[in-house]
C-alpha cells in the first residue's frame, strides 16, 4: 500500500479567505459570525450567519469565467488555486495520474433561485442557457479538473455535511490502492441564500440567537442550533515517493480514513452514537491505534442532539481515558460551512499539529454536564499530540473520520 501526504492546502472561510489568515484567526479565537447582509432578512427567524468577506473571483478568474461560475464553484476554484499553488504540483504529475475528489452538499443553490426569479418574471426565455452547469453539484469538481487538466477519476462527493471529509478519504483510498498519483479533494459551499436559510430554520436547525458573540456554542448547555457558514477548502493529496522524488513540502500524512452510516433518521444524529463510534473507531485503528494524547476536531455544530451523541460516540471509539482526549469545535468561530466543514477542519487539523496548537472551543462558558470532555474551551492551548482525527457527521447519517499525523 502507498503512503498518502498531504502537499498544499487552501481555504476561503468567514475567518479568512487563506490558510495563513483563517489559522490567525482560529488561534486567536476570532469569529466570523454576524448580520446576514447577502438578503433582507425581515421574517426570518433566523438573522445571523458566518458569512465569507473581502472576497473577490476576480483574483483566481476571469471575469467571464466568474460570471459563468455559481459562488459555490468560485470559492472552490479560488481554494484549490491556493493549494495547488501551496504544492508546486502543476506539470510535475501525469495528467491521468492526477484526480479531483470535490464535492459541494448544495450545490448551486443561489443560482438556482436567481434563475427561477426570472422563470416566474419573464418567462422561459430569461432562463440562462448556463443555469444548469452554474447549478449542478458536479461542477466544481469539473472546474477544478478542467483548470489544471486532470484527466484521472474526477468525482463529486455528496455526502451532506460529511461531504468534504468523504471527498478527502476516497481520494487517500485511491492513491494509497495505486489508482492516482495525486489528487485536489475537498468540498465548497454557498448556501447563505433566502431558501438556504428558510429551509435550515425552518426545520428548527439554525441559532436564532440575535447576539453573534453567544450564537454558535458547541457543547455549551445554552446551544440551541448552528449558524449557518460558506466556503471552501482544499487538500493536494499525494503519493509519498512522488512527492518526496520532486522534493515537495510535506505538511502532514493521511493514516486512517472510515465512513459509516446511522441508517436511523433523515436529519437526527443516532442517540447511541454506535455508527459514528465506528467511524471514529476504524480511523484510529488504520492509523496504527497510537499511544498518546489525540486531538479531534469535532463535528461540534452546537445542536442539542448532535453535541450529545458526539461525545458519546468518542468515548465509546478510543481505549483510553477520556481525560487524554482533547476536542474542540471549530464551528464556534466558522459556523458550520456544510459541504465544506470537513476539508477546512481537516486543514485546521494539520496546523494543529504542524504549530503544536491546538484551537480553542470559543463561547464554551457554560458546559452542558453530558459533554464532559475537554473542549479547550475559550482559549488556544499550546500542545503537542500524536494524531490528529476530524470528524463529520451529515443528514442521511453519513459518519465520516480522518486520521492525521505528523511525517514521520
Amino acid at each position: 500500500m502507498n503512503r498518502v501526504v498531504v502537499t498544499g492546502m487552501g481555504v476561503v472561510t468567514p475567518v479568512g479567505n487563506d490558510v495563513e489568515t483563517m489559522w490567525e484567526s482560529i488561534v486567536a479565537g476570532q469569529h466570523g459570525i454576524g448580520t446576514i447582509t447577502k438578503f433582507d432578512i425581515t421574517g426570518y427567524k433566523a438573522t445571523l450567519a458566518a458569512q465569507v468577506s473581502g472576497f473577490d473571483p476576480l483574483d483566481y478568474m476571469e471575469k467571464a469565467e466568474a460570471r459563468r461560475q455559481d459562488l459555490y464553484s468560485q470559492f472552490a476554484v479560488a481554494a484549490a488555486e491556493q493549494a495547488m499553488l501551496q504544492s508546486g504540483l502543476s506539470g510535475k504529475v501525469a495528467q491521468d495520474r492526477l484526480m479531483v475528489c470535490y464535492g459541494s452538499g448544495i450545490g448551486g443553490i443561489f443560482t438556482f433561485e436567481n434563475e427561477h426569479v426570472k422563470l416566474i418574471s419573464g418567462g422561459p426565455r430569461r432562463v440562462s442557457p448556463f443555469f444548469i452547469p452554474m447549478m449542478i453539484g458536479n461542477i466544481a469538481a469539473g472546474n477544478i479538473a478542467i483548470r489544471y487538466g486532470a484527466k484521472g477519476s474526477c468525482l463529486p462527493v455528496v455526502t451532506a455535511c460529511a461531504t468534504s471529509t468523504d471527498a478527502i478519504g476516497q481520494a487517500y483510498r485511491a492513491i494509497k490502492h495505486g489508482y492516482a498519483d495525486a489528487a485536489i479533494a475537498g468540498g465548497s459551499e454557498a448556501a447563505i441564500t433566502p431558501m438556504g436559510v428558510s429551509g435550515f430554520s425552518n426545520m428548527m436547525a439554525l441559532s436564532t440567537s440575535d447576539d453573534p458573540d453567544a450564537a454558535s456554542l458547541p457543547f455549551d448547555k445554552r446551544r440551541s442550533g448552528f449558524i449557518i457558514g460558506e466556503g471552501a477548502g482544499s487538500l493536494i493529496l499525494e503519493e509519498y515517493e512522488h512527492a518526496i522524488n520532486r522534493g515537495a513540502d510535506i505538511m502532514a500524512e493521511v493514516v486512517g480514513y472510515a465512513s459509516t452510516c446511522d441508517a436511523y433518521h433523515i436529519t437526527a444524529p443516532s442517540p447511541d452514537g454506535e455508527s459514528s463510534s465506528r467511524a471514529i473507531s476504524l480511523a484510529f485503528q488504520e492509523a496504527g491505534s497510537p499511544k498518546g494524547t489525540i486531538y479531534i476536531n469535532a463535528h461540534g455544530t452546537g445542536t442539542p442532539l448532535n453535541d450529545v451523541a458526539e461525545t458519546n460516540a468518542i468515548k465509546m471509539a478510543l481505549p483510553m481515558n477520556s481525560h487524554d482526549v482533547l476536542v474542540s469545535s471549530t464551528k464556534s468561530m466558522t459556523g458550520h460551512m456544510l459541504g465544506a466543514a470537513g476539508a477546512v477542519e481537516a486543514v485546521i487539523s494539520i496546523l494543529a499539529l504542524r504549530n503544536e496548537i491546538l484551537p480553542p472551543t470559543i463561547g464554551l462558558n457554560e458546559p452542558d454536564p453530558q459533554c464532559d470532555l475537554d473542549y479547550i474551551p475559550l482559549l488556544a492551548r499550546k500542545m503537542s499530540v500524536s494524531l490528529a482525527m476530524s470528524v463529520s457527521l451529515g443528514f442521511g447519517g453519513h459518519n465520516a473520520c480522518l486520521s492525521l499525523r505528523k511525517i514521520s
